[in-house]
Parts: C-alpha cells; structure tokens; sequence
C-alpha cells in the first residue's frame, strides 16, 4: 500500500470514529507503529488530523468534509457566553469556593470556566489553561500565576488544541481541575461533542489531583457523543438545581460530592 492510500484510509477511519490510537490504526493497516507515527505527524502538520497522545483525531478541516454536522453544531464562544449567564455565575461562585491560595488550578476551555477566572481575580493561585478568553481575563493580574498550554489555534471557540497542548498537560500536575463538557448521559458518562477536545479533557483529568465537572441543568443530557470521563472519574460535580436527579444520585453512589448552585 502507497503512503497515500494509508493516508487516505487513517482519514477516513477518523471520520468514522473521531478518534484513534497508533495501536488500532497500524493492526488495521498492517504496518508498523513507528509508520503510523510518521503517517500521523505528516496529516497533522497538513491539517488533515490533530496529533494526541498515543493516536490521532478528526480536525475542524477533515471533519467538514465528511462529517460537518459536528463542526456546524457547535456554536461560537462568543455566543455561547451569553447563554445562561445566571446559571454559571451561580456555578462559577460555587466553584471558587474550593479553591486554597497557593493551589494549582486547570481551568477547561468553556464559558462557565471563564466565570470561574473573572472570581480568581486578585487570588494568589496558578492558573493552567488553553483558553484564550481566561488569557484576556487573568493577564493583568499581578497575583495570578498564569500558564498558557501551547497548541493550535481553534478560532471558533478561542482556544489551543492539538498534540502540542497534550504534551505541555503531561508536564503539569495541579491540585484542582475545573472540567467542562457538552453533555451528562443518564447512565453517567460525562461526553463532548468535539473529537479535538475529548483527549484534551482525559490529559488534563489525568494531571489533577481533584476534578471538579461545572455542569448546568442544560448539559443534562445535553449533547455529544466523544466520551470524556465517567462520574466515577470525578470528585466533585457544580451543577444546579435543574439537574436530572437520578444522574446525581449516580454520582453520588460513584462517592463524588453534588453541589447544587
């Protein structure tokens, strides 16, 4: 098989999957790891895919073309922030709550996270973060320590994306995360609706010491198909009093704490 066909065939498996790992893309091929590897580097470096640890994901670019309904569906950040402002201020003055002067914190892209930035103001804490918006918001503050993950530039939703982004999580270890997400499904999986995103959340899951999900009533179901975490995974939920009561009685059982903002 040419190096072309194996790069039209990794394609065309991330349409259909989202997402894939060396492992899963070299069985089906039947080449080497190391080849994937290289494969991969490539179609990232020409937009056809994002490099994450361990595999690859459908770009905003790929994905139009085959699966554009996911890119359609998401709404821009600058008009998502002003949906719900009462529920993720409600949120946002939970959240900071938990947080001790000296911690390290990771805040998720999304809008309530932002929420959460602006109550940071003037608090001796490290904040991590690929979110442009918390950029703007905390770069003045003197007392704020501020860490920018680096990355590829996702315009729509003003945030760094991509197997740059992972690498600098795997460096990082902090006290507390604050993880964002499209959806809660019923039976307890925390979800995303971007195939950029997912891995991103895992990695940054994986650098803390306590998860923190900020999620509204709205995100219950809400939407997404991308599996982030289960509620299992998290220490704690902020959501608000809308929530759909038997999901938070399965975090509850999964030993997570629900605050109810």
């Amino acid at each position: 098989m040419t190096s072309r066909k194996r790069h039209a065939k990794i394609v065309e498996s991330l349409r259909s999957t989202g997402v894939a790992s060396v492992r899963e893309l070299a069985e089906n091929l039947q080449v080497s790891e190391s080849t994937i590897r290289r494969d991969l580097t490539l179609l990232d470096r020409n937009g056809e895919l994002v490099r994450t640890y361990g595999g690859a994901a459908l770009s905003l670019r790929g994905g139009a073309e085959a699966a554009g309904a996911e890119t359609e569906k998401e709404i821009p950040f600058d008009v998502v922030i002003s949906r719900d402002e009462a529920l993720k201020d409600a949120m946002a003055e939970e959240a900071v709550k938990l947080v001790e002067d000296d911690s390290v914190i990771v805040l998720d892209i999304g809008t309530t996270p932002l929420a959460i930035a602006r109550r940071l103001r003037g608090r001796p804490v490290t904040v991590i973060t690929s979110s442009l918006p918390v950029l703007d918001e905390l770069r003045d503050d003197d007392a704020v320590r501020l860490v920018m993950l680096g990355g590829v530039l996702r315009r729509n939703y003003q945030s760094l994306v991509g197997s740059l982004t992972e690498q600098a999580l795997r460096q990082v270890s902090a006290d507390l995360l604050f993880l964002s997400c499209t959806g809660v499904r019923a039976g307890g999986h925390v979800v995303d609706n971007m195939a950029v995103e997912a891995p991103l959340k895992q990695a940054m899951i994986e650098t803390a010491g306590k998860v923190v999900l900020v999620a509204a009533e709205t995100k219950f179901p809400g939407t997404g198909s991308l599996r982030v975490c289960s509620l299992s995974d998290l220490d704690v939920l902020i959501t608000t009093s809308g929530a759909d009561p038997n999901t938070l009685q399965l975090c509850r059982e999964a030993d997570g704490k629900v605050i109810l903002a």
